[in-house]
């Protein structure tokens, strides 16, 4: 494995996602390969395992387009982004707020350069409630206010340090289907995938942040993957529930129990700790 001159200690995730592993990093560092050579991440999101690896040579993917988009921006256009992200925390209140999201209804998102609509999301996921990335069958972000104090909205220090991160590695952002995205992983490359959930029941079944879902026919193109990549050499860990279903898609393979806090239901008495398997090919 290499990893640049950039560490946990000051690189960190530049937004919260829902699903996010800053919680789990120790277990997934013990769970990790000792040496890989390239790293492949298919279901970014925000990142935390990705960004307290720091590696020198990855190529990461998710099907969120605006979440591509806000990677690249922050690579190419650090300063811009930060002179937008001002201007929203400057102006931040709840009624900025619904004014802000309304651009996606009113027509006037189209009007936007792709550093505006990255400030824009970076605003309201570090204003809404729980950090929460959503949107309705339309397409439109609909999560509601939240109630932080004061929130980080334009982080220069780690914006800055974000992209002089992705300009110093060899860093591939794709908007690809998973399985497209580990394409060119080869053996003893490294692959960490953390998809969409199996729901621990019918009922606990949450809408996926991409427009088309994620389903059982996604879920089981994955275990394919998962372990055609393990014939071809490369060194595969993944992240699901701790179900039967889940249990018996990857017999076979090496589970791994822990528990992670869940801070989104609307049911108060359902947050808290929840049993997940870390999946290994090794």
């Amino acid at each position: 494995m290499s990893s640049s001159s950039f560490t946990q200690a000051n690189l960190k995730p530049v937004i919260k996602w829902v699903g996010g592993k800053r919680q789990l990093l120790k277990q997934l560092y013990d769970l990790m390969p000792a040496n890989y050579n390239n790293y492949f991440e298919p279901f970014l999101g925000g990142g935390a395992l990705f960004f307290s690896l720091a590696p020198t040579n990855a190529v990461v993917n998710d099907a969120n387009a605006a979440l591509i988009e806000m990677y690249e921006v922050i690579r190419d256009h650090p300063t811009e982004l930060l002179n937008y992200l001002t201007v929203h925390a400057q102006k931040n209140s709840k009624e900025y707020y619904y004014t802000v999201r309304e651009i996606d209804r009113n027509g006037q998102l189209g009007g936007l350069n792709k550093i505006q609509r990255v400030a824009r999301l970076i605003f309201m996921l570090k204003v809404d409630f729980n950090g929460l990335y959503r949107v309705n069958s339309k397409g439109q972000f609909n999560v509601p206010y939240g109630r932080y104090k004061n929130p980080k909205i334009a982080n220069a220090e780690n914006i800055m340090t974000v992209s002089a991160y992705f300009n110093s590695a060899k860093i591939t952002f794709l908007n690809e289907d998973f399985a497209d995205a580990v394409n060119t992983a080869a053996k003893n490359d490294f692959v960490y995938f953390d998809p969409p959930y199996i729901p621990v029941s019918v009922t606990s079944s949450f809408t996926s942040y991409t427009a088309d879902g994620f389903g059982m026919n996604d879920q089981e193109r994955l275990r394919d993957l998962f372990f055609a990549l393990q014939q071809k050499g490369v060194k595969v860990m993944l992240s699901n529930s701790d179900t039967e279903l889940t249990r018996d898609l990857y017999q076979g393979a090496n589970f791994h129990e822990v528990q992670a806090s869940r801070s989104v239901n609307s049911d108060s008495s359902k947050r808290g700790k929840i049993g997940e398997l870390i999946i290994t090919s090794y």
